[in-house]
């Protein structure tokens, strides 16, 4: 399983510990080399050839080997400023920072507690991080804090940090800095053991990621009851960085999910005005299908079918799934369509009907409140907030009950064939499948990895 981690520079003091064995391939052709550098991350890391995600068939592969023997220390002699970081905790003072980073600049700490252009320093957020560079005297070069790592500006992430020199007069000055982060395209993937979240977490892939491949797969698998032990995926994602780290994350570029062995794939196409949606590898768009469920990683707490009602006392037909979940939380439609019904329905409590072309419609009761500004008539897309659970009606706690109906008859969501969506054709279809080409490549790449490790882990 691959696992994040970080890599040192020699000048900064720590003595390497691995090598590492980089992994390329180039056209089909494979060649290993040793680096000697920390191995650290196991994720598949390209420069994105383009704006439009494409990447040069080129990828490099970290794993860590046991030195044979003991790594050599650096030379005592260098020109390059010594750089030393520290990760900030909970409790850390100003002084504490400068102490682990060996930092003794008379004059310093009362500049960085007074100086007017220095205030950011006065927030020590745990986890962020300071660094320090000294020449081979000792004297401070450059100190730096990094406050935001990335901070979201429209689609892309800008890094911003406050930066302290010394002004040559035997003083200091300081300046903030930011500049954007740059934008790579990784590979990762990973088996289920106990959850999606903690698969992912040992993949190193981020939880926004994470989020995108339930919501662009949740049409074809419920991320809920449908998961499995040994269930297996690998995803080709956006990540931005600063400095080699990542500081947020783009897009889901592509995605195969093997879930109680069938595959379903995902990979992102815009068209030549720009608008881009999700397609299978098959061609067929993903949006416009219904998603299975209506919340986010809950539970069932009661299924279609004849059950005993827990009000009434009485055998009686329940003709949709209810999912139990806290007050609040967030109800998204599983398709596009327009708002049928919205309002108080006798035992339904607040309750959004919602039209889906003309055979199918969804329900969405017991509801606490509806989203802002949704109203009969409106048009809403697969995915959008139309309210949050609550136990309006007749409820007993706080859950959603949920109706999927075909030409106005109940029937199970769980285990109804879902409506299929519209697939490209002709120009459209062509760009697509060129495109696709260079994803099913990078996809059976990591699907040979993942069958190597399973190899070696059953040795």
């Amino acid at each position: 399983m691959f696992k994040k981690g970080t890599l040192s520079h020699p000048s900064a003091g720590t003595h390497p510990a691995h090598h590492s064995s980089f992994l390329y391939i180039r056209n089909g052709f494979v060649a290993l080399t040793l680096g000697l550098f920390v191995a650290a991350a196991a994720l598949a890391i390209v420069k994105p050839g383009s704006d439009d995600g494409t990447m040069p068939l080129v990828h490099a592969v970290r794993r860590t080997l046991a030195l044979p023997e003991p790594f050599p220390a650096p030379a005592a002699k260098f020109d390059q400023p010594f750089v030393n970081e520290t990760q900030i905790h909970t409790g850390d003072t100003l002084a504490a920072l400068l102490q682990r980073l060996h930092i003794q600049e008379p004059g310093l700490q009362k500049f960085l507690t007074y100086d007017k252009n220095a205030h950011s320093v006065h927030m020590l957020m745990p986890g962020r991080s300071m660094q320090a560079a000294v020449d081979r005297d000792g004297h401070l070069v450059w100190l730096r804090y990094n406050h935001t790592p990335g901070a979201s500006a429209g689609q892309h992430y800008v890094a911003k940090w406050l930066n302290v020199e010394p002004d040559g007069h035997g003083g200091f000055i300081a300046h903030e800095s930011n500049e954007p982060a740059t934008l790579q395209v990784r590979m990762a993937e990973g088996t289920i053991d106990s959850s999606l979240y903690a698969a992912t977490d040992a993949a190193g892939i981020p939880d926004d990621i994470t989020q995108q491949m339930t919501d662009i797969l949740g049409s074809k698998i419920d991320f809920i009851k449908d998961l499995r032990d040994g269930d297996r995926f690998r995803v080709i994602y956006q990540s931005y960085t600063h400095n080699g780290a990542e500081v947020g994350s783009g897009r889901v570029l592509a995605l195969e999910f093997i879930n109680r062995g069938h595959p379903y794939e995902a990979v992102w196409f815009a068209d030549q005005s720009g608008h881009g949606a999700y397609y299978g590898f098959d061609g067929r768009s993903l949006k416009g299908a219904f998603l299975r469920t209506a919340l986010q990683f809950t539970r069932i707490s009661s299924t279609f079918g004849r059950r005993l009602h827990p009000l009434h006392r009485k055998w009686a037909k329940h003709e949709g799934v209810d999912y139990a979940a806290p007050k609040g939380t967030p109800i998204h439609s599983t398709s596009d369509g327009t708002v049928e019904f919205i309002g108080r329905q006798n035992g339904y409590g607040n309750v959004i009907i919602i039209r889906h072309g003309k055979h199918y419609s969804t329900l969405y009761a017991h509801q606490s409140r509806f989203a802002a500004g949704l109203k009969r008539g409106a048009k809403v897309q697969q995915g959008q907030l139309i309210g949050y659970v609550g136990a309006t009606g007749w409820a007993t706690g706080p859950h959603l009950h949920y109706e999927f109906r075909v030409d106005g008859r109940p029937v199970d969501p769980l285990s109804v064939k879902l409506p299929i969506a519209r697939a490209l054709e002709g120009r459209q279809l062509a760009a697509f499948e060129h495109k696709v080409a260079l994803y099913r490549q990078h996809i059976r790449m990591l699907a040979e990895l993942q069958r190597h490790d399973i190899q070696v882990a059953s040795r």
